[in-house]
C-alpha cells in the first residue's frame, strides 16, 4: 500500500517531498506551482525521482533536526553509516534580505566504515510530458526538455558524475553533496560551501522557532505544525498554500483528486489568528497584505481562491499520461473551483479585515481602502445572502441554501459593524444591525431541524455537516446554548466513525465520501471541549496525534479503518486546526518559559 510517509523540506519559494528511504518523489521548481521536476509520487515510471539507494541490508531512519525544516535520513548497517541531510537554503544574507534560491541541497555526511550506494537521478521536467535529456558538462549535469515548453535544471556534485548518471556503486569516504538548482551557478560549488549553507539555514529555522510561544501542553506538535505553515508561505507575495501537492486522492481509487498549490481565502482568518497568537505576526501581516492586494474593486467578483502570485484564472486540465497516486487517476493541474460562487467567502474576508484593524496598526490610506471594501462587501451580502451557493465543500453540480454560507453572511455583517464602531463610522450601523438580525433569524428558523435536534447541512435537510460546528467559533451562537450542544452531539452521532469524522455523509457529485476529513475531527474536539466534554476531547485529541506520519505531518484526509493518510500533503488547514486545538486544550495558557518570553520580549 502506498503511504504518505514523506518528509517535507522547503524555503518559502518551493518545497519537496522525500521518502523514508531518501528518495525525492515530488519537487516543482522554481516555485511551488511550477511544473514538476520529480513526480514519482504520482507515477512510479513516468514521474521521475532522485534516489540514493544503499546496498541491501542497510537500515533507514528519518527525523528533522530539532525545531527546523532540515530533514535527516540515517542509513546504516553493522559497520557502515552515512546520513542524507536534505534542505532548501533559507537564511538572512549580508544585505539583510532572505536568501532562498530555487535549490535543493543533499549533504551526504560520512559517519563510519565504507558505505556504498548508487544514485537514481531521473528528472522528468514539465510533469514528464516528454522525454528529458540529461548529460554531463564540466562542472555540472544538465537536464532539459526536448519538446514542448523549454525547461532545464542543473545538478552539481563532488562525487563521480558518470557513476551518478549510470547508477553505478559509489563508495563514500568523506562528506559529499548534491546541489540541484533551477539556475546555473556562478560560483564554484564545493562541500565547504554547501556545509556553510546548511549551518546558516539551521540557524535561520532555530531562530524562527525560538520566537514561537511556548504553551503548557503539546509544544512539540505546535512547533512542527508552525514550521509546516511557515514552509507553505510564499515569500514573493505572502500567500499561504493549501498544500505542496496536486491530485493526491481523498480515497484510493477515487476521482476526488485536486490541485491544492493555491491560496484559499477561507484559510485566511485562521492563518492570521493562529500565527499571531503563536508570536509570528510577520507571517500574518504579509498574508494580510496579499489579501488586500487581491481584494477586487467595488463591484468586481470575489473569488474563493487565487494563485500564489494573485492569479485569478486557474484553468484545470488533466495529465492523462500520469497514473496517479496508487493508480488513483486523474492527475489534475489547475483548479476549476476558482469559478464557483460561495457566499461564505464574504464572512471570511470581513473577519480577516476586522482582524487587520484589531491586531495591527492600519495607516489612514489602508483604513480608507479597507472601509470602502467593508461597505462593498455588506452591499454584496445584502444582494446575495438569500441565494443558494456551492458551500464550503465546493459542491460542483448543485446549489443549496447551505447553513454555513448563511452563518458566514451573518459574520460579514457582524464584523462590518465591529469595524464601524472601531473607526467611529456609525452612519450605517442601524441598517446593518437590521440586516444582521434578519440573517440570524432566517438561519434559526430554517437551519434548525427538529427531527435531528440540530442545525443541519442546508435548509430543509436532515443531513449533518461538520461545518455547523463553526457556528460557535465565529460567534453566531454560544457554546452554552442548548441548540449548539445538541448540534455537537448530533454531529458526533451521525458523522463519527472509528474515532474520526466525516465532513458529511450524503451523496455529492462524485458519490458518497469514504474518508475522514482531518480538520473536521479537530473541529469536533474543540466543540466537545467548549461544551463541557473536556476529558473526552483531550482523549480524542491524543488519539488523533497518533495518526500523524512518522514526522508529525498531516494530509487532508485519513482512512477510517487503516488510518492511512490521504489527500494533498502536508495540508495547511489540518496543521492550522491542530495548533488551534492544542492551544485551546492547553487552556490557552503559556508555560513558565512562554510567560517569561512574553515579559522579556
Amino acid at each position: 500500500m502506498q503511504n504518505l510517509n514523506y518528509g517535507v523540506i522547503g524555503n518559502c519559494r518551493s518545497a519537496a517531498l522525500i521518502s523514508q528511504t531518501g528518495s525525492i518523489d515530488w519537487l516543482c521548481l522554481p516555485k511551488f506551482d511550477s511544473p514538476s521536476i520529480f513526480a514519482k509520487i504520482l507515477d512510479d515510471e513516468a514521474g521521475g525521482s532522485f534516489e540514493i539507494i544503499a546496498e541491501p541490508g542497510y537500515n533507514y531512519s528519518q527525523s528533522y533536526i530539532r525545531r527546523t525544516n532540515i530533514l535527516v535520513t540515517k542509513v546504516w548497517n553493522d559497520s557502515n553509516a552515512f546520513e542524507i541531510v536534505d534542505f532548501m537554503p533559507r537564511y538572512i544574507s549580508e544585505s539583510g534580505s532572505h536568501y532562498n534560491p530555487p535549490d535543493i541541497i543533499r549533504y551526504i555526511k560520512y559517519k563510519t566504515g565504507t558505505p556504498r550506494f548508487r544514485v537514481v537521478y531521473n528528472p522528468r521536467l514539465e510533469y514528464g510530458r516528454y522525454i528529458t535529456k540529461t548529460r554531463i558538462h564540466n562542472d555540472y549535469i544538465k537536464s532539459h526538455t526536448t519538446r514542448g515548453s523549454y525547461d532545464s535544471v542543473y545538478l552539481y556534485t563532488n562525487l563521480d558524475k558518470r557513476k551518478v548518471l549510470k547508477g553505478e556503486t559509489i563508495e563514500l569516504k568523506e562528506d559529499g553533496f548534491f546541489l540541484l538548482s533551477y539556475n546555473q551557478k556562478i560560483l564554484k560549488q564545493t562541500t565547504d560551501r554547501e556545509y556553510l549553507k546548511l549551518q546558516r539555514t539551521k540557524v535561520y529555522w532555530l531562530n524562527w522557532a525560538e520566537r514561537t510561544k511556548v504553551y503548557s501542553k503539546y509544544n512539540g506538535q505546535i512547533i512542527r505544525s508552525a514550521l509546516v505553515l511557515k514552509l507553505l508561505s510564499y515569500d514573493n507575495s505572502g500567500a499561504i498554500l493549501a498544500a505542496v501537492t496536486t491530485s493526491l486522492p481523498e480515497s484510493i481509487g477515487d476521482i476526488r483528486n485536486w490541485d491544492y498549490r493555491y491560496c484559499w481565502l477561507r484559510d485566511s482568518s485562521m492563518v492570521i489568528k493562529v500565527m499571531t497568537d503563536l508570536g509570528h505576526a510577520n507571517v500574518a501581516r504579509r498574508y494580510l497584505k496579499f489579501i488586500r492586494q487581491i481584494i477586487p474593486d467595488k463591484d468586481e467578483k470575489i473569488q474563493i481562491m487565487y494563485g500564489i502570485n494573485g492569479e485569478r484564472k486557474l484553468s484545470e486540465s488533466i495529465l492523462g499520461h500520469l497514473t496517479g497516486f496508487a493508480d488513483s487517476a486523474p492527475v489534475r493541474v489547475g483548479n476549476a473551483a476558482y469559478k464557483q460562487k460561495q457566499n461564505d467567502i464574504y464572512g471570511i474576508l470581513m473577519d480577516t479585515i476586522y482582524q487587520q484593524f484589531r491586531l495591527f496598526d492600519v495607516s489612514l490610506e489602508n483604513s480608507e481602502d479597507l472601509w470602502t471594501i467593508t461597505r462593498s462587501i455588506v452591499r454584496i451580502v445584502e444582494e446575495n445572502w438569500k441565494k443558494p451557493d456551492r458551500g464550503i465543500w465546493e459542491i460542483r453540480n448543485e446549489k443549496k441554501h447551505f447553513t454555513f454560507s448563511k452563518v458566514l453572511c451573518w459574520v460579514a455583517v457582524d464584523r462590518a459593524i465591529k469595524i464601524a464602531l472601531l473607526i467611529k463610522q456609525d452612519e450605517f450601523l442601524k441598517s446593518w444591525q437590521r440586516l444582521k438580525e434578519k440573517i440570524k433569524n432566517d438561519v434559526l428558523d430554517n437551519a434548525w431541524n427538529e427531527e435531528m435536534q440540530a442545525f443541519t447541512q442546508s435548509y430543509g435537510s436532515t443531513d449533518m455537516d461538520a461545518s455547523v460546528l463553526l457556528m460557535e467559533p465565529y460567534g453566531f451562537i454560544e457554546a452554552a446554548d442548548e441548540k449548539y450542544k445538541s448540534t455537537v452531539a448530533a454531529v458526533k452521532k451521525h458523522l463519527s466513525h472509528n474515532g474520526l469524522l466525516y465532513r458529511y455523509k450524503n451523496r455529492d457529485d462524485f458519490g458518497t465520501p469514504s474518508s475522514a476529513f482531518t480538520i473536521c475531527t479537530f473541529w469536533l474536539i474543540n466543540s466537545m471541549y467548549k461544551t463541557g466534554e473536556k476529558e473526552e476531547a483531550i482523549k480524542l485529541f491524543d488519539k488523533i496525534l497518533g495518526y500523524a506520519n512518522h514526522l508529525g505531518l498531516y494530509s487532508e484526509d485519513i482512512d477510517f479503518n487503516t488510518k492511512q493518510l490521504l489527500g494533498n500533503f502536508p495540508q495547511a488547514y489540518s496543521h492550522l486546526a491542530l495548533i488551534e486545538t492544542a492551544v485551546n486544550l492547553s487552556g490557552g495558557t503559556l508555560s513558565t518559559e512562554g510567560w517569561l518570553r512574553q515579559i522579556f520580549k
